[in-house]
């Protein structure tokens, strides 16, 4: 982060760490999307996703079978994207 990157790609960015360094983490990505940042965040954590989130991309078995912007998104829609069921935006 200290290159600041255009891109940054964040797989299980806040697993394992306290919510004090977990906040820490979302103000960074909250600050570079601010200054116009692309942050793709990779999480199984659901509350952590529709916190930082413009949009959501679902994968089911290696594939993304849907995206959904996050005015769009709920817990119940993406729950079904990850049994593989599709659901319109």
């Amino acid at each position: 982060l200290a290159w600041d990157p255009l891109v940054l790609l964040a797989a299980q960015p806040t697993r394992g760490l306290d919510v004090g360094a977990a906040r820490f983490v979302h103000e960074l990505f909250l600050d570079m999307r601010a200054r116009d940042r692309a942050v793709l965040l990779i999480s199984e954590d659901l509350e952590e996703i529709f916190t930082l989130s413009d949009r959501i991309a679902v994968m089911y078995e290696g594939r993304i079978i849907g995206v959904l912007p996050i005015a769009e998104a709920d817990v119940r829609k993406v729950g079904l994207m990850m049994a593989g069921m599709e659901v319109a935006a």
